[in-house]
Formats: C-alpha cells, sequence, structure tokens
C-alpha cells in the first residue's frame, strides 16, 4: 500500500511542479505539502504501476488547484511518465508576478517523459493579460512553445491587452 502512495505522490507532484514551474507560478507552491482527494483510488505497485482515481479528485498544493473527475498517473521503470486528467478539469495557481491564471479543458494529457501537456475539449485559458480558447492546446514546458488549434469548424481565439489595461474582471477577482 506504501508503494502505491509513493507511487501516486511522486507522479503528481511532478505533473504540478512542472505545470508549476512552466507559467512562472508561485515559487513557494513548491514546497508546500501537496493534499489529494478523490472518493475512489485503485493504485498498483511495481516499477510499471498505474493509479486512478476517481470521483471528484482534488489535488492542492499552495495556490494550486486541480479538479478533475478522474486521474490516471502512470510510472514507467519506477518514474512517473504520464498524467492522464478527465472530465471537467480545471486548474488554477497564482503567479509570482502577483498574476493568476485559471485553465479548464475536458482533458489533459501530460508526458512527463517529453514534458508535453495537451489540453483537450473547450480548452479556457485566462491570465489578466488575455485569454486563449480553443479545442486543442499543446504546451512544450522545454521549449515554451506554445500550438493551438481548432478541430473541424472549430476556431483559436486570443485576446491580449496592452500591458498597461488590466482587465476590469481580473481586478475584480484579485
Amino acid at each position: 500500500m506504501f508503494r502505491s502512495i509513493d507511487l501516486l505522490a511522486a507522479a503528481v507532484a511532478a505533473m504540478l511542479i512542472a505545470v508549476s514551474s512552466s507559467a512562472s507560478a508561485r515559487t513557494s507552491d513548491r514546497r508546500q505539502p501537496m493534499e489529494i482527494e478523490s472518493a475512489r483510488s485503485v493504485c498498483g505497485t511495481g516499477a510499471n504501476a498505474t493509479c486512478t482515481l476517481s470521483g471528484n479528485v482534488v489535488m492542492v498544493q499552495g495556490s494550486l488547484h486541480v479538479r478533475a473527475d478522474k486521474a490516471v498517473l502512470q510510472q514507467a521503470a519506477g518514474n512517473p511518465s504520464r498524467a492522464l486528467l478527465s472530465g471537467n478539469v480545471s486548474l488554477q495557481q497564482d503567479m509570482d508576478d502577483g498574476d493568476r491564471i485559471d485553465a479548464s479543458s475536458d482533458a489533459i494529457d501530460y508526458d512527463l517523459r517529453n514534458d508535453v501537456m495537451v489540453l483537450t475539449g473547450n480548452v479556457v485559458i485566462r491570465q489578466q493579460r488575455g485569454t486563449l480558447t480553443g479545442q486543442r492546446v499543446v504546451y512544450n514546458l522545454k521549449t515554451g512553445q506554445v500550438e493551438s488549434g481548432g478541430e473541424g469548424a472549430g476556431r483559436v481565439r486570443m485576446r491580449i491587452l496592452p500591458k498597461d489595461v488590466v482587465a476590469p474582471a481580473a481586478k475584480g477577482e484579485s
């Protein structure tokens, strides 16, 4: 049982630290304990184990809050390799610069070995200075490259405010 919990904690920590560090997240978050809750968990043991959490999955570490209906965390050769979040996925986190990122999608597939995160289905990413919406956003954490696209007739939409203008909604939410 302890091995399963170690796998879960390592996989989630690796995923959340990668998200945190890539987005100029609040640095102190990485030093905070991580709290994980779900209605159910089924975790395997061994070097290539999988841990499945389901039923209102909530992960909190400092200002980082992640929610999903389901999370599947995979390990390869004893190291966290992939995190799949699905169903009403949302992520909120404060940034070191005082901004806040709010993201939601139908699913997130995070490949920890290649440091690539793919958000799919009704993707919305909001910060004070702008919004990005689309059906698919690929974020390479190594290079910082963001690729987005609509599927079918869908379109990518971006709204970027000038540096000296703060969105009224963002001011009220602080």
